[in-house]
């Protein structure tokens, strides 16, 4: 016998992320589905889900009330979508630029924080705390090409460590040899060979000898 077709109808609701959401970053688009996730009951969690920048909640018919509730904190995570922090991973896709470079950038204030957030992380008991961003001052730094200008100055200033440390050692090479002639042994002034003239020239030739 054929398998029974599915009669019952699916409850199905759609929202499309804007790029002003994701800055771009597939990245981002799949840490506000997290972020949607993280309010949902465990029951509806994985009844959202992400294809390209739109999100689909679909649930039985039979569980109408859950599907509700659900739409509901959606529509809440989606009305602030935009300003939503960036987190570290997406702040890396977003500007395209290494965990060391944020971490440099954010040490220096280049990369200004907006606060820390702590998070329990899945299955454990430890929790992390770090640094997130105002999405309005990432969509700033990737409008002006700012990452760039950072690596440029980064570039200039590791080069300017270079020449400072090629004549820091090359002023010790001096100092060295300078104290290596000071410490050559003097004529004594009292010495004969000092005061009379050919000294050196028999002393060479050994006919003092």
């Amino acid at each position: 016998m054929p398998k029974a077709a599915k009669t019952e109808i699916e409850l199905l609701r759609t929202w499309t992320l804007s790029a002003a959401a994701t800055l771009g970053s597939f990245v981002r688009a799949k840490g506000i589905l997290q972020e949607i996730q993280a309010r949902l009951p465990a029951t509806s969690k994985k009844s959202v889900v992400l294809e390209g920048s739109d999100l689909t909640l679909a649930m039985p018919v039979s569980e109408k009330a859950a599907f509700t509730a659900s739409v509901a904190v959606i529509n809440k995570v989606m009305a602030e979508v935009e300003t939503l922090p960036v987190i570290p991973r997406e702040i890396q896709d977003i500007l395209t630029i290494k965990t060391s470079e944020r971490h440099r950038w954010l040490a220096d204030g280049r990369l200004p924080s907006a606060g820390t957030r702590t998070v329990r992380l899945n299955g454990r008991a430890r929790r992390i705390t770090f640094h997130v961003f105002d999405p309005k001052v990432v969509e700033d730094l990737l409008d002006r090409g700012a990452v760039d200008e950072w690596r440029e100055q980064d570039a200039e200033a590791k080069a300017e460590k270079r020449r400072e440390a090629a004549y820091k050692a090359k002023l010790t090479r001096s100092l060295k040899k300078a104290q290596k002639v000071s410490k050559k042994p003097a004529r004594d002034p009292e010495d004969p060979a000092v005061t009379l003239r050919g000294w050196e020239d028999f002393d060479m030739d050994g006919l003092l000898r």
